[in-house]
Formats: structure tokens, sequence, C-alpha cells
């Protein structure tokens, strides 16, 4: 199948072909059909798998056919967890509707607000937003959705671990009614299964793979190691693989921070996005990954849907997250597309439970890599002591006859400690 038989408008075909798009992906082909008829849906799909064109391609289409209920008003609203995903999102619908007269703009908290209050005076048709920024414009009178039709919950389960699934309860008291939504998820927890009981009328169910399964495309891989090694892993593997691009996750921001640190002071051009980055800093170290300049990007999980290339070869785990749906949302940053990808993970001792939470998540063992040079000292099997009774041969390495370990000052007499 290609698109040509989704029933598109011309414009989008030919904005798809200039993308490079032939064919859609299995998410998008059992969606979109449904959605340009108007129907609500619940979507179920492993990322990577192309659900951003799956919602924006038959948005553009309903909203270039069909009059706006009310003219100058929001006409689709996109809320998605993060800023890195809003900002992705917001590009996706600037490549697919490029031959419309459609405009779109995109909102996320962290920077100021001048720029996107200036933006949404210019009556943008469709908004991509994070719940906080929002809110905030909402309260503030800049932003009306009383007139929405089309409503698009991405990354429902992100936004339920992150703690946002409040704040989307709170944007959804300023809908109208009558709409048409969407909602877009890789697992689905049973707070996001009644939540969308409450919001989706007579959805179509559209699961394209089971719940946190990861693409089949994807080489995965665990190497065994001590916390202390692994940055000496990283740097070995990275330089022997000739790794052109690859993203590092790791648990905390200041283990980020560390790693490129110790890569780029070991000749690994290297760059830090998280928490604690400024939203200009984050977006300048995005797109120099995307352009080259830089060959490893460093993240906390804030990034893990938040990264969509489709040349990126490896996903290294650093740390491997307590979270074992968050393995899944991270190596979906590789093989995507349709490309292969390389997914490797570090594994310390007080990880293995991880290790195996994570492989009964995603039902199948993760393949152990045993050869390389910084293995875990629980995997180096050392040679047994052994025994001897010689008293003598005992006394001379200094051990009694029982084997323990005694002081032992051969000809050497002993210091007094007391005062004569």
């Amino acid at each position: 199948m290609n698109f040509n038989n989704l029933q598109l408008s011309e414009h989008i075909l030919r904005a798809l072909n200039d993308a490079g798009y032939q064919h859609p992906t299995p998410i998008q082909e059992k969606a979109i059909p449904p959605l340009v008829q108007g129907k609500d849906i619940i979507a179920c799909a492993q990322t990577g798998t192309g659900k951003t064109a799956a919602f924006a391609l038959p948005t553009i289409e309903i909203l270039s056919k069909n009059k706006p209920v009310k003219r100058n008003a929001i006409r689709t609203l996109i809320l998605t967890p993060t800023r890195e995903l809003a900002i992705q999102i917001d590009e996706s619908f600037a490549i697919y509707s490029k031959y419309t007269s459609l405009k779109h703009t995109v909102i996320f908290g962290g920077v100021s607000q001048n720029a996107q209050t200036t933006a949404l005076k210019k009556s943008p048709e469709i908004l991509t937003a994070t719940p906080g920024r929002l809110l905030d414009l909402i309260g503030q009178g800049f932003i009306d959705l009383s007139h929405l039709e089309i409503f698009i919950l991405d990354e429902a389960d992100r936004m339920l671990d992150m703690g946002f699934i409040h704040d989307v309860k709170r944007v959804i008291k300023f809908l109208p009614q009558k709409r048409q939504t969407l909602l877009f998820s890789a697992t689905m927890p049973d707070e996001i299964k009644k939540l969308s009981s409450t919001i989706l009328y007579q959805p179509v169910k559209v699961e394209v793979s089971p719940p946190a399964t990861t693409v089949e495309k994807i080489n995965q891989t665990v190497y065994h190691t001590d916390k202390g090694n692994k940055n000496h892993l990283l740097l070995h593997l990275l330089k022997e693989m000739d790794v052109p691009m690859s993203l590092v996750f790791t648990r905390t921001k200041h283990g980020a921070d560390k790693v490129v640190r110790f890569l780029n002071k070991s000749g690994i051009s290297s760059a830090a996005i998280h928490g604690n980055k400024s939203q200009n800093a984050r977006q300048k170290a995005l797109n120099q990954f995307k352009d080259g300049k830089i060959k490893t990007l460093i993240a906390t999980d804030i990034a893990a849907r938040g990264i969509d290339i489709d040349d990126l070869t490896h996903v290294f785990n650093f740390d491997l997250p307590n979270v074992s749906e968050s393995y899944v949302h991270r190596i979906g940053r590789t093989g995507r597309a349709g490309n292969d990808g390389i997914a490797i993970a570090f594994c310390s001792a007080a990880e293995k439970v991880d290790l195996k939470n994570i492989e009964k998540l995603i039902g199948k063992k993760i393949s152990v890599i045993g050869n390389h040079p910084y293995p875990s000292v629980e995997d180096v099997v050392e040679p047994a002591p052994q025994k001897h009774q010689n008293s003598n041969h005992n006394r001379k390495n200094g051990r009694s006859n029982d084997g323990k370990r005694r002081k032992f000052y051969g000809n050497k007499k002993r210091r007094s400690t007391s005062k004569v």
C-alpha cells in the first residue's frame, strides 16, 4: 500500500513526496482512514512507528476540507508531555501542510512567553502545547479552546508517568463537548484506559503491536560491568564500533553532565540535554546533534520521546531505567522509519533487578556480550585459594592453623606500648 490508497488530498501527497515518504507504516495505514471519516480513535503503538504522521495527516485533511466552526479560532490542539516532542510535532505539521494555508504554532514552558503570545495573536488553527504553559496562557486569556474541532492527546502514558494527568484533565474542561478526539499511547495502563472512556465517543481501537514491545529491527545487547567502569566501556565501544551518531541515556542530570565531561576530555564531541538546561541550550544541543556537529548526545528520560532522527544508529542505556517502560521508549529512538537500529545497555550489579524487569516486560532475554575489557567483578572467576595443611606454611603466610589471618611479626619484636 502507498499513501495514494488512503484517500488523502493532492496537496498532502505532494508534501509527502517531497519528504520522501512512499509507503505508510502499519499505524498510519490503520489509523488514517477512520480519522479522515471523523471518528474518535484510541491507538496503541510502540514508539518509532510513525504516530505523528498518523494523526497529523488526517488532521490536515479534515481542516483543509471543512469550514471552521469560528473564524480565527484554534481548531486543533495537540497536547504532548515534553518541549522537544512539542517542537518536533510542530515541525512535522510544517512539512505535511506546506502546500496548504493552514497556520500552526507551538507553545511550551521554560522560555519567555512573549514570542509565543505574539504567534498566538496571528490566529493559528493548529496548536501544539505542553500542559503547563497551555494552562498558564489560558488563564491569562491568550488562548480560547471553546471552538476546538480536534483534540489530540499524544503520549498519554508518558503524561501519566510525568505527573501531568491532572493537568490534562484540567485542559479537557476547556474543550467543547462536540469534538473529534484522538488518543495515542505506547502503553495502556489502567488510568489511561479509564481516562479514554471519559473523553472518547465510540472510538475505533487500533493496535499495531502488543503494548511495550520493541521494534524488531533493533538489535539489543547488554554488557555487564561495574558502575565505575561505565565511562570507559562507553568510550571503548564508541571507538571500536566507530559509532557515527549515538544517544546515551543516564538516570540523573548530574550523571549526564559527568559523561559529557569525560567524553569531551577523551576526544568524543558530546553535549547533554536534561531538565536543568535552559530550553535554548537543549534546542541548540539537539540541533548540533542533528547537524552532525556533535557525535554523542547524553540525555535523561525527559528526552526519551522527544528525539526523532531517522538516521540515529545507536542508543546506549548507560544507566538502566527503574521504570521498565522507559527502556522501550529510550531504544525506540533508533530503528525508525524502517531502518535498523542498535541498542546497547550497561548493567551493574545493582541494576540486575531492573534488567530482569525489562526482559519480563518486553517478553524476551537481551543478548549478553561477555567478551569485553571491562567486565563486572562478579563475572570474573578467580581461582579458589589452595588449602594447606602444613602449619609452618600457614604461619609464613600470616595465617593460623584454622586458616584465619592473624598479625605476624616475624623475627621483629613487638613494640611495647607500656610506659617504663
